[in-house]
């Protein structure tokens, strides 16, 4: 028992929020293998995932060489893609319907009409070209104050932005699960003439498509809104950009100059070019702040288990 205890010493609070998360992804795979088609490659996946966390967990640990620490601080960079596209084969077979005619309604009662049809008035070439930027810097800027961090050698507030991210994702993730959606690009708009009605100037439509591929429909899919991820509600875009400007401003960092401006223009992006409702932005505020509190907690608790310093944001 001892031996174990000192073997999940080795993890961070991040490692212990991926292992969990992927335990869960296989459980709901076992449950839904009748519907997932891809259960049983996901449940190797998954355990592959769960075991390379606890090794490089466990190397970094016991080696003095600066390559595994940083390697134990960005492994969580490509497995957010990775789980991403998991949850994209498992929410439509398990799920079976999508909830845009719930979002819609409630747009409509808050504002009287679709926010995406209001904006569309002020649309314009360069406003869209900018806001289409903006909006393709998303997974960029967690990166951002990480790398912000850790050059200043402020690890464990490094380690606390890492953890409150991951940890942000994969809630929002869950969101997908409980209420899946397409967006009003898909139920308000005629998806295939974006392009036309909401033209920029020299990369939106290039953004358009890498934001398009990541979402499984490169140009030429046929029935697009049947093959899109459902990935709505809540907004991961608004969430995730929230705890960024949140954690930069509560560390004092001076990226946050750079990250409250432009993660403000990437939330209002997210509704003008016709990928959110305005409730999904609600819900992305709202999960950020149950994120954000409940995030410090769990975060603590490890750290006074593991036998480390806890975090407080005016000394980190």
């Amino acid at each position: 028992m001892n031996e174990i205890k000192s073997f999940l010493k080795n993890l961070n609070s991040f490692d212990l929020v991926v292992i969990v998360f992927f335990f869960l992804l296989t459980i709901i795979n076992i449950i839904y293998c009748n519907r997932v088609e891809q259960w049983l490659i996901f449940i190797c996946l998954n355990t592959c995932i769960i075991s390379l966390v606890f090794l490089i967990a466990f190397i970094e640990n016991k080696s003095d060489k600066k390559a595994w620490h940083i390697i134990h601080y960005w492994y969580v960079a490509p497995l957010v893609v990775i789980t991403f596209k998991e949850i994209y084969f498992m929410i439509k077979p398990i799920r079976q319907m999508d909830y845009d005619y719930l979002f819609i309604q409630i747009d409509r009662w808050l504002f009287g009409t679709d926010p995406t049809h209001f904006l569309y008035q002020f649309s314009h070439p360069i406003i869209t070209e900018t806001l289409q930027i903006v909006y393709g810097t998303f997974y960029l800027l967690p990166i951002m104050l990480g790398v912000f961090l850790y050059r200043k050698k402020r690890y464990l507030a490094m380690d606390y932005a890492v953890f409150s991210i991951i940890y942000g994702f994969y809630i929002s993730y869950l969101g997908y699960f409980a209420l899946p959606g397409i967006g009003p690009r898909f139920t308000l708009h005629n998806f295939s003439t974006i392009n036309e009605f909401l033209p920029g100037l020299f990369l939106t439509n290039i953004l358009r498509e890498i934001v398009n591929i990541g979402e499984s429909i490169p140009a030429g899919t046929i029935n697009p809104a049947d093959l899109v991820q459902r990935d709505v509600f809540p907004s991961g875009h608004t969430m995730i950009t929230l705890i960024v400007m949140y954690l930069s401003v509560r560390l004092r960092s001076r990226s946050r100059y750079f990250f409250v401006p432009v993660g403000s223009l990437l939330i209002v992006a997210t509704v003008y070019l016709w990928y959110h409702y305005v409730i999904d932005l609600i819900a992305g505020f709202a999960f950020m702040v149950f994120s954000v509190w409940s995030g410090k907690i769990i975060f603590n608790w490890w750290r006074r288990k593991t036998g480390k310093e806890e975090f407080e944001y005016n000394k980190a």
